[in-house]
């Protein structure tokens, strides 16, 4: 890398640019947005003369900055940068650079601070992707008193025009329900304090131009790539942010005493990923997914069909029946069976056994080995369920380790879903589940693991006779660390992230993992919606998306076949439903879906997901377009007034190419409120219909006016 102290650099890649002044005492960074261009030295130099904001009446006689690390040093009256103090004291930093270099679109900057004895280490890597990677590192340097570490939040600037706010909360079984705002005065502030992202995570904070949508309006975002504790704001203050009118940022939200640096003592901060796009919505997903994509570990192999055991069986463990489940499910196509909760120690309901990771010798005599070997017999890979980081009191293991409890030792607190921590950041705690999983996977030749984590962190400190001390950050870390231990012996080994359904969905966990259970709900009206939102962050390939029964037993709901077949093809496709009990007409169209799901799982899990700006909630127009082809959902989740469609634009297609159109039957067609459809869809469910791009993705078409809970399958061909 090359020495770049008192320079102006830009960091450019594919439409966006960052510029960042090192000529002062503390680096300013200029600009974060649509890509300027090569600038000139006289270009970088007026873009840094116009960055001086005006001196207001009754306010600091000089101009404030927004610095890469603001501070109240510099006038800043929002969140700093960092605080904190040593015992009581030396809480107003004043850092300085001391050096930075660049090469390759990574910027380095190195900070210290003479007033809380600290070494700050801030990396800008602007990806090919366009995605804005930051990162810091706090070290100590005192042999005094530690620096209790209160806070470190990554900032960057947002221009007056990012006036609306996007972001997402959500429950069990309706995960990532989006929410807008107008951006006012003061701090939107989002804290998650459940030990993990959460089933109400904000997963990303966007702000952009008023209005703006899937494909239209310039978007500012903010993803936390952390799996614990995370802290989202938005800041917008009066007198502005130097130049710029507020801030986005974020970072690990800590507990206090939770960090605490002596001389040597190292604070990594989560890498914090900014992503700014002129295209909407879909811009921003499209800069995620093309990041996710490019990395070396994203599964390279097509993304096997599954089918999962737990809505068929529950803890219902038979050979014989698990057996007559596996030929049921190789006959319709699955590629991977998963074996779900009941298989270990005394589990025969939630309430025991957790914590004990042997093979339960009353369910399973012979081991699950007859199962794996009839399993792999029928072609198909074998997963199993696990829940590493939690224990029943009524196991084995909580009664030979109290002290492994993750915990207050005056008492634990209420039990959730019958079960508690496991203190996986204790030594031996986590050298034991290691181990059990390390020869679970070595004994069975496990292709998969689905790893849960079913409640919330609360209270979480390390038992320690002289006095409870904070766990929650160690716990994340040492399960970063078990599995990338776990991937590093069994390399081909896929393991998922399942946290009470979609509750740790974030891209930390997933640079650990193959995919991610978007919810335990499988009704697909919810669905559509939760994996709508979901592939905001995640491309289609790593979201779990399975066909249940026709009775959702999370919702009460019924639904048609075709709609539920139709839902699930837009992910990393499986199955959730006793295929044993359904009559051959059925498991007809499962074969057929499975197929259609082969066909096209290329374009799914390599194209770019669009979504159609279409007015209220109740249609949806989804998609995902490669190079030559393109596969669209048209559906309706309710009535709503209008009887007719109105001419609907595909988006993310070419207006200058031209477009071969047909319907895919194969899940059989929708239920309409109609008596006829748009005479060019007759005709698509026929045979090809010719149609220009321009009038596809500019002019648009009329579609069917689908029945509530319905859906229909649009391929493209380009000529």
């Amino acid at each position: 890398m090359a020495g770049c102290d008192g320079e102006i650099v830009q960091l450019r890649a594919a439409g966006v640019g960052v510029v960042v002044d090192l000529t002062g005492g503390l680096p300013v960074l200029l600009h974060w947005g649509a890509d300027l261009g090569e600038l000139t030295a006289s270009g970088l130099a007026a873009l840094a003369a116009t960055a001086t904001a005006a001196v207001l009446n009754n306010a600091p006689d000089l101009p404030r900055t927004l610095t890469v690390w603001p501070t109240e040093a510099d006038g800043w009256s929002g969140t700093p940068a960092h605080q904190g103090h040593r015992a009581g004291r030396r809480t107003t930093p004043r850092l300085r650079l001391t050096e930075a270099e660049l090469a390759e679109n990574l910027l380095v900057m190195r900070l210290t601070d003479e007033v809380s004895e600290l070494d700050v280490e801030l990396r800008y890597h602007l990806d090919e992707a366009g995605v804005l990677a930051v990162r810091s590192t706090l070290t100590g340097r005192s042999a005094g008193e530690q620096y209790d570490l209160a806070g470190v939040s990554t900032l960057l600037p947002l221009p007056r025009r990012a006036g609306e706010l996007l972001d997402f909360t959500g429950k069990w079984c309706r995960e990532r329900t989006p929410q807008r705002a107008p951006l006012a005065f003061g701090s939107h502030v989002r804290e998650v304090r459940r030990g993990k992202p959460g089933l109400d995570s904000p997963h990303l904070l966007l702000a952009g131009t008023p209005g703006f949508g899937f494909g239209s309006g310039e978007v500012w975002g903010l993803h936390v790539a952390w799996s614990g504790n995370q802290r989202y704001l938005a800041e917008q203050l009066p007198e502005g942010a130097g130049a710029h009118a507020a801030v986005l940022g974020g970072g690990e939200l800590l507990t206090p005493g939770e960090v605490r640096l002596g001389s040597g003592d190292v604070y990594e901060s989560p890498e914090c990923l900014f992503v700014f796009s002129g295209q909407g919505l879909d811009g921003v997903a499209d800069r995620l997914h093309s990041r996710l994509r490019a990395r070396p570990e994203h599964p390279a192999n097509p993304r096997p069909l599954v089918l999962n055991t737990w809505e068929a069986v529950y803890f219902d463990h038979d050979l014989d029946r698990l057996r007559e489940l596996a030929d049921a499910a190789a006959k319709v196509g699955v590629e991977r069976l998963v074996l779900d909760d009941g298989w270990f120690g005394s589990r025969r309901d939630d309430t025991r056994g957790l914590g004990d990771w042997e093979v339960s010798a009353e369910m399973w005599p012979q081991g699950l080995g007859p199962l794996v070997e009839h399993v792999r017999g029928l072609g198909m890979q074998f997963g199993l369920w696990v829940e590493p980081e939690m224990i029943n009191l009524d196991s084995d293991l909580a009664r030979a380790h109290p002290d492994w409890l993750l915990g207050p030792s005056a008492g634990l607190g209420a039990p959730s879903r019958h079960q508690h921590v496991l203190n996986i950041g204790h030594p031996e705690a986590y050298r034991h589940i290691l181990g059990r999983l390390v020869a679970l996977v070595e004994e069975y030749r496990i292709d998969y693991l689905k790893w849960d984590h079913n409640r919330e962190l609360h209270e979480a400190v390390h038992r320690d006779p002289a006095g409870d001390r904070p766990g929650g950050r160690a716990q994340t870390l040492a399960l970063y660390r078990m599995l990338d231990e776990l991937k590093a012996r069994f390399p081909a080994l896929e393991i998922e992230s399942c946290a009470g359904g979609g509750g740790r969905v974030d891209l930390g966990i997933l640079a650990r993992t193959d995919r991610v259970w978007g919810s335990d709900c499988n009704d697909p009206v919810e669905r559509q919606q939760i994996q709508r939102w979901t592939a905001q962050l995640i491309p289609p390939e790593l979201i779990g998306a399975h066909v249940g029964d026709r009775h959702s037993h999370t919702t009460g709901r019924d639904t048609d076949d075709s709609f539920r077949f139709a839902t699930a093809l837009f992910g990393h496709a499986g199955i959730e439903a006793d295929l044993t009990k359904l009559p051959a007409e059925q498991l007809a169209k499962f074969t057929a879906w499975a197929g259609l799901y082969r066909e096209f799982r290329p374009l799914l899990h390599g194209g770019r997901v669009v979504r159609a700006d279409l007015p209220g909630e109740q249609t949806l127009l989804h998609g995902v377009v490669g190079a030559d082809s393109a596969l669209f959902c048209w559906v309706r989740l309710a009535s709503s007034p209008e009887g007719q469609s109105g001419r609907v634009r595909f988006p993310g297609l070419d207006p200058a190419a031209g477009y071969r159109v047909r319907v895919r039957t194969e899940l059989g067609l929708p239920s309409t409120r109609q008596v006829t459809p748009p005479a060019w869809v007759a005709e698509a469910v026929r045979d090809w219909v010719r149609l220009p791009g321009a009038v596809l993705a500019t002019a648009g078409v009329p579609l069917p006016s689908l029945d509530p809970q319905q859906a229909m399958l649009f391929e493209l061909r380009r000529d």
